[in-house]
């Protein structure tokens, strides 16, 4: 892609100390004498971006200009998060050549104030090159660079930060500021707590310390503050204890004990839902946790033996603890919450180019940035499906020396923006100038694996994967130790030039043994081999101009205005997707890369569009027509019915880990059926196989009792069952007492709801009294004589006599909302989107339509309208010019006026159900297979996210929950 001005850059070599400094660049995708936006076609699209819960308009931009080829969602995205100025004013970015051209122009301009280009006609030429590799979506800068690059405020490219917090007060207090500040700009923070004294340890003043998990609550609430005061995006943040910390049992158990006080807080009426009125009063939720552990811990740990907990002050061991035992309650809490995840010290700071500068102690929230405290990392992806060749016959290549070019252009283009960039604090501006760090990566792994007929899980699959990621990070540094000879090494590279070396020999030597597969692999295996050996010898001669070059980041909004099918290393979601439409609408897809991965398998096009039709009627490959069995694991995903097993999630994370500076933001999936023995496995196995870190995620723990839990909850059950027997003894023996049964007349009012739960259908049908509420229920879920219609009947009819007995409906709906079985998930109600269960939507449903305002609202149930309402004025209280809902206490519906007609029960089945929709693949995969995500709803436009490695994406506005 680029040469210095006495020879290509490719195997170059700097011709003596007369060489002129200088890049030259060459030409990849440009054409001479042809700016790279007269070679597309442009269009003009109107972009209106909705809340589906209530038809509210989020965002409008109309005629905003983007090339023919770009998806509705990367229009929608780009436009809304990326565009700057006031909507409606002059200052309004409205096409995608301004927003290009901000970027690039400022990039160049810095390369050329700082000496980066051999000529005036070189700097042209990367101009060209970096505008047609984003405007193709060929890869992309992160968020910050989208936000800040090219305008008049500070111009901060980092995204992902990283701090250091002393035992000192000064030092905490300083954390809070500069926490603070780094949230303020949309970024997220990370830092280890390990140099606070424990709550074991005395003050010099001779008090105990408080311990830092005391301080941790201050700074979790000071993020939830920030977060709430209209930020983009949650206040990402991580948290770290080393595993030696005498406090660590107490770090370990924090979110556990929080845990059981939101279930237990919801069980009694109050709001505990994502964004709920009081959800706030919960502590450490705006923090991933992670514990780190040494060597000699996971080898007590393997060996059963001792590990001592030794003091922050003097060094001495405070005490020993049972390393298994330990281990096992790191296991139990990430089981029952998801956190603590995982970091391992001696692996990471065996990698560590820079030791002579200080330890690697920390890392940004999702893991994926590691290296010096008080440091910054700008990061940047590549769409890797935009380099597969393929001829449409399942004749397909990697295009090695085209990927090879565009690596050398971006890590070029981001280590000139560190020369312009702007920090959030003194000291991580002056360590990042001095250290330079860089995090290029990719996205769409999972979608180019399935695409070439490789398994996530299988060796062909990982084998491809670590060829790719060692061609990039040996690419990488090779362009490194070329800009060292043009500009000079980072600062800090003289101290640290021998562990430097030694790292990059380590990493040619992982690519020596690495297990060569097929033919896919076996040419980019070569060209990272002679990429490594140019490393070791310009590296040897030059020096570097990073001190890393490469992480995998979640790509979260950068990966959806990208149009990428997966994001950073995850495999695919499922095999049918949710996509946009332009002029509105949308329609479900079968993934392109369905077809391209059943092409190089070798099968005929009659075949494939079989398969095709099958998958997209059946949303998987299990008995799909034609397909060979053995070709079924190719097609395996994230979620459904086929998923990738955890270890399968650990073994690619270990194949691409030897090839990364940094490490990789990934969470392990696991479903709810896991036990705490098989997070212990993926946690131990990780360290066998070199991993740095890593998190694991239970399907539905977040709503689940906690293990710690189960025992509490069944002896306050007994005990509320002993109490309750008590007083109906004492009553019994005051008085006689014997309900009377009140039945409804031959006509009655009715209302007949259809209703859809997890991909569930059925119907309700809910009778009433003339004058004096709900009397009877009726529910059909299933065809007459089948075991569930029988139950439902059943269940109907039992509710219905108590009903008419004289039980309250507000005790049958504090019993039975949040009881929680399958199906469950998402419904066809803009009152109730969600639902634990059918029960659980059955009694929010009839709460909503005959209890008064007060009562469903002590209990936590609200509207559509009522939530909009509390959104825009903090109330959910209705105005005196809206409905008088204490008149239609024990009435029916506010929309629908009820009319006396004879008990419905048969005519049920004739109601035509509402058709569901899905706003995001997310939702699209739940209607298939009748399964629950456990993902958020977006705080932006109220749709179901999916992750996004450590995070969460939203696919319908590109807001995530802390990634970029």
């Amino acid at each position: 892609m680029t040469e210095t001005a006495s020879g290509p850059a490719r195997g170059s070599r700097t011709k003596g100390s007369k060489a002129t400094k200088g890049l030259r660049i060459e030409r990849i995708h440009t054409t001479p004498g042809v700016h790279p936006y007269d070679e597309v076609e442009w269009a003009h699209r109107d972009v209106v971006m909705t809340n589906w819960r209530d038809g509210s308009i989020n965002f409008e931009q109309r005629g905003v200009e983007f090339p023919e080829f770009w998806s509705v969602n990367a229009v929608n995205i780009v436009t809304s998060k990326y565009f700057r100025g006031a909507v409606g004013t002059p200052q309004r970015e409205v096409s995608l050549k301004q927003l290009i051209d901000r970027i690039v122009k400022t990039y160049r301009k810095a390369g050329e104030d700082y000496k980066y280009f051999a000529s005036p006609a070189d700097a042209e030429i990367f101009e060209h090159e970096l505008a047609y590799a984003l405007l193709h979506q060929i890869f992309s800068f992160n968020s910050p660079v989208w936000f800040n690059v090219g305008t008049p405020q500070p111009q901060q490219v980092s995204a992902c930060f990283i701090l250091a917090v002393d035992d000192s007060m000064e030092s905490i207090l300083d954390w809070y500021k500069e926490e603070g500040m780094i949230f303020k700009g949309g970024s997220g923070a990370g830092l280890n707590l390990s140099r606070i004294r424990s709550s074991k340890e005395l003050l010099s003043s001779g008090g105990n310390a408080s311990g830092p998990v005391s301080f941790m609550r201050g700074a979790d609430a000071s993020a939830g503050t920030i977060k709430s005061g209209g930020a983009t995006r949650r206040a990402a943040k991580m948290v770290i204890l080393d595993v030696d910390h005498p406090d660590i049992e107490d770090f370990i158990e924090t979110k556990v004990k929080e845990e059981e006080k939101i279930r237990a807080l919801r069980d009694a009426g109050f709001d505990m839902d994502l964004g709920g009125d009081d959800i706030t009063s919960v502590q450490y939720q705006n923090a991933n946790n992670s514990v780190r552990v040494n060597d000699a811990f996971m080898k007590a740990v393997e060996e059963g033996g001792k590990f001592g907990l030794t003091s922050r002050m003097t060094g001495e061991t405070i005490e020993e603890v049972d390393a298994k035992s330990l281990f096992r309650k790191m296991a139990e809490a990430a089981w029952a919450c998801a956190d603590p995840g995982i970091q391992y010290d001696d692996t990471i700071n065996h990698w560590h180019t820079c030791p002579e500068s200080g330890r690697i102690n920390g890392s940004n929230p999702c893991s994926e940035y590691m290296h010096l405290d008080n440091t910054s990392c700008n990061l940047a992806s590549l769409n890797l499906m935009k380099f597969l060749k393929d001829d449409g016959k399942g004749n397909q290549s990697f295009d090695v020396d085209r990927f090879s070019k565009v690596v050398e252009l971006v890590i070029t283009a981001m280590d000139i923006s560190i020369c312009f960039a702007d920090f959030p604090t003194e000291k991580i501006g002056e360590n990042t100038r001095a250290f330079r760090q860089l995090g290029i990566g990719y996205a769409n792994l999972g979608a180019l694996l399935m695409a070439t007929g490789h398994a996530y899980d299988s060796d062909g699959g990982r084998a491809l994967a670590g060829a790719i990621t060692s061609l990039m990070t040996g690419t990488s540094y090779k362009r490194s130790a070329e800009l060292a000879a043009v500009v000079g090494p980072y600062d800090g590279y003289a101290k640290n030039a021998t562990p430097h070396q030694r790292v990059m020999k380590q990493h040619a030597d992982a690519n020596t043994a690495a297990v060569r597969m097929d033919d896919l692999d076996n040419p980019i295996w070569a060209a990272a081999t002679e990429a490594w050996q140019d490393v070791v010898r310009l590296g040897e001669k030059n020096g570097f101009r990073n001190a890393q070059a490469s992480v995998i980041a979640p790509t979260g909004t950068i990966g959806l205005a990208m149009s990428c099918d997966t994001t950073g290393l995850e495999p695919d979601l499922a095999l049918v997707k949710f996509k946009k439409l332009v002029g509105g609408g949308s329609m479900q897809i079968v993934n392109g890369t369905v077809p391209q991965a059943l092409r190089r398998l070798g099968y005929q096009e009659e075949q494939i569009e079989a398969i095709v039709a099958h998958i997209a009627e059946n949303g998987n490959v299990i008995d799909a027509p034609g397909l060979k069995p053995e070709h079924y694991e190719v097609f395996d995903c994230a979620m459904g019915e086929r998923s990738i097993s955890a270890m399968g999630h650990v073994r690619m994370m270990a194949a691409i880990q030897p090839w990364i500076s940094g490490a990789l933001s990934k969470t392990v999936n696991l479903p709810e059926t896991a036990t705490v023995e098989d997070v212990e496995e993926v946690y131990f196995e990780a360290w066998k196989m070199g991993v740095k870190a890593l998190a694991i995620y239970r399907d539905n723990c977040k709503v689940g009792q906690p293990l710690s839990a189960k025992k509490k909850e069944q002896e306050k059950t007994e005990v509320t069952a002993k109490t309750e027997a008590t007083i109906r003894e004492a009553v019994e023996k005051v008085v006689e007492y014997r309900p009377v049964r009140k039945r409804l007349p031959k006509g009655r009012p009715g209302i007949t709801t259809s209703f859809t739960v997890g991909g569930a259908e059925g119907y309700m049908t809910a009778n009433s009294y003339p004058d004096d509420g709900l009397g009877e229920v009726f529910l059909k879920m299933s065809k007459q004589g089948s075991t569930l219609a029988g139950m439902m009947d059943a269940f109907s009819i039992a509710v219905s006599v108590g009903l008419q007995y004289g039980v309250p409906l507000e005790t049958y709906v504090s019993k039975f909302t949040n009881m929680r079985f399958e199906p469950a998930g998402m419904t066809d109600d803009p009152d109730v989107r969600m639902a634990q269960s059918i029960v659980d939507y059955i009694f929010r449903r009839l709460a909503l339509d005959f209890l008064p305002f007060e009562t469903r609202s002590a209990l936590g149930i609200h509207s559509a309208d009522e939530r909009q309402r509390h959104l825009e004025t903090g109330s959910y209280e209705p105005t005196e010019e809206e409905v008088d809902v204490e008149g239609l206490a024990q009435s029916a519906p506010l929309a629908q006026e009820l009319k006396a007609v004879e008990t419905p029960k048969a005519e049920a089945a004739a109601v035509v159900p509402a058709p569901q929709q899905a706003h995001t693949s997310a939702e699209l995969v739940e209607m298939q297979l009748g399964i629950q995500a456990d993902a958020p709803l977006c705080f932006s436009c109220g749709t179901k996210m999916q992750r996004a490695g450590s995070c969460y994406i939203c696919e319908g506005c590109g807001s995530t929950s802390g990634c970029s």
